[in-house]
């Protein structure tokens, strides 16, 4: 009898980091990819936009590629979805708001041939021999998802990211019913969200929130400006509610907060009745008792409408002394600067500020310990990998899943890349694709590399000198400069001593050739680089950029 066929699990992005999640199964000739993130650019990535992951091994399997299929609809899930969508087209299934957050990305990309199909929770779609089954699970956005994807080789559950709150505000409750079946039948793989997996306990109800919230704005004297993530969208209704309860107008600011709150609206999972939401420029018709703003901003956000309004460069919104300002959110690693000196900044213009270390403004949306045993102990997977997450989150998740009974053999700390083979006898590593990053910088997708990042950061470091000079090829000789232009390294005017100096090492380079023609020009200008750099060096320490321009004169 023929050995049954592996299901292959490749993860492009999403391991060792958060963001950037995009993961392919794969089983015989057919391709499923779940999830297109993208992540932010590193600080040393100077100019880059956005971060998106290596498709190459879609690009060359894309007529194997059935369908996408989407956990929810974060930036560190959808990102991608325009760059990789225009490469690899293949229909695009996830919940309503899911879909219409990646919509409006396709629409600003002009992006128009597409296929959206809406599935509800426990529906489940066809797609090639693997069968989805989409089952709710409770997140920090509306439309969360966890995944059972079938195959002949057997059943593996993606849980996306989640939690599992027993009071959520939308009275939608994780399906913990249908896990627990799936369990009963067999599951041969768990791939669960590992980025709490360090927090002991439970992750704290976003009823809890909501409680806070009742609390500050009763206790506001003036207008009340809430800053959170636009996609978080039950928080926002929660935010709502508390206002109207108040008598309080809610106007939303910012751009992703009006997109994302419009959309909300129109698909029901936002509900606000018309009277009691006004528009920006609405707001001096009402007194500062009757105002609730709900903008973007909670990350520190150089563009946002809550920096914009804390440095006074908002058109329209100016902070002052009788506003509360509330930031609902956690910062995210790396912008704990970003949002430190926004806070500040409010300080200083006299609002009053409550952030997370004041008062329990905010809750996670991944679980904590007690519920991914919860969520270990209804799969009951033969096999476990780890996902979502920096690698000592892995590590930490499979220590926890081997102390629920899991055998070390049968957990795989993956890496991106990687061939994750599997089926109801087997679990092994056969080999990698290639994998890696793609910078994303204005309309350029992929042009800037490691040579482009390293010169832009010895330019922001070290400064540019540009040297230029004239030659007439026919006599041979230098007709004008050497003229030497500063950009970032020196200011001309306060150093004209070592902008001589440094004319003068060139015109001894000059001066050392009789007669110049054109095949002497690249050893003169690397002779300059050369030069150059040791002058700087002895003079002033420093290593700018150097760029000789030659023209010829003919």
């Amino acid at each position: 009898m023929a050995e049954q066929s592996k299901l292959k699990i490749i993860s492009l992005g999403g391991i060792d980091e958060i963001g950037k999640n995009i993961t392919v199964f794969e089983y015989e000739e057919d391709i499923i990819v779940m999830d297109c993130g993208s992540i932010f650019p590193k600080e040393d990535m100077l100019g880059i936009d956005l971060v998106i992951p290596d498709i190459s091994y879609l690009i060359a399997n894309k007529n194997r590629v059935r369908g996408y299929v989407f956990t929810h609809g974060h930036e560190d899930h959808i990102g991608a979805t325009p760059y990789v969508l225009d490469k690899v087209p293949a229909p695009l299934h996830g919940s309503k708001l899911t879909l219409a957050l990646i919509e409006n990305k396709l629409r600003e990309h002009r992006i128009t041939k597409y296929e959206l199909v809406p599935v509800e929770p426990r529906e489940t779609v066809e797609l090639g021999k693997f069968s989805v089954q989409f089952l709710r699970v409770n997140h920090s956005i509306a439309g969360a998802c966890a995944l059972a994807i079938t195959c002949p080789a057997g059943t593996v559950v993606a849980t996306g990211d989640f939690k599992i709150d027993f009071t959520p505000t939308d009275g939608q409750v994780t399906d913990l019913a249908s896990l627990a079946a799936i369990g009963e039948r067999g599951a041969l793989a768990l791939l669960a969200d590992s980025t709490n997996v360090e927090r002991p306990g439970y992750t704290m109800s976003e009823r809890k929130v909501a409680e806070t919230f009742n609390e500050q704005i009763a206790s506001a004297p003036g207008r009340v400006i809430i800053a959170m993530f636009a996609s978080n969208v039950n928080r926002v209704q929660q935010v709502v509610d508390c206002a109207i309860g108040f008598g309080r107008k809610v106007c939303f600011v910012g751009r992703s907060m009006i997109n994302v709150s419009t959309l909300a609206m129109e698909l029901g999972y936002l509900v606000i009745p018309r009277e009691n939401l006004i528009e920006i420029d609405d707001l001096d018709r009402y007194r500062d008792e009757q105002i609730l703003v709900i903008t973007t901003g909670s990350q520190g956000e150089p563009m946002s409408g809550l920096t914009r309004m804390a440095f006074a460069e908002h058109r329209k919104l100016q902070i002052k002394q009788s506003d509360k300002v509330i930031i609902s959110a956690t910062p995210i690693p790396g912008n704990e600067v970003s949002v430190s000196r926004v806070i500040n900044q409010l300080y200083r213009s006299g609002a009053e500020v409550i952030y997370e270390a004041l008062a329990e403004v905010h809750v996670s949306g991944h679980a904590c310990q007690e519920e991914i045993k919860l969520m270990h102990a209804l799969v009951k997977p033969q096999y476990f990998i780890p996902v979502h997450g920096e690698y000592r989150m892995l590590w930490q998740h499979a220590e926890l899943a081997e102390s629920m009974g899991m055998p070390r053999e049968n957990i795989i700390l993956p890496e991106t890349g990687q061939v994750i083979e599997m089926n109801q006898n087997s679990l092994s590593i056969s080999g990698v694709v290639p994998t890696g990053t793609v910078l994303i910088d204005g309309l350029g997708v992929g042009d800037v590399g490691n040579v482009v990042l390293r010169d832009r950061k010895h330019l922001s470091q070290e400064g540019l000198i540009i040297v230029a000079m004239a030659f007439d090829r026919t006599n041979g000789v230098l007709t004008s400069g050497p003229d030497i232009i500063s950009r970032g390294f020196v200011y001309v005017r306060e150093n004209e001593d070592i902008i001589e100096g440094a004319r003068e090492v060139v015109r001894k380079i000059i001066d050392s050739f009789e007669r110049i023609e054109g095949s002497d020009w690249p050893a003169i200008r690397n002779r300059i680089k050369d030069d150059l750099r040791r002058y700087f060096n002895d003079k002033i320490k420093r290593n700018p950029m150097i760029l000789p321009v030659i023209v010829d004169l003919g």
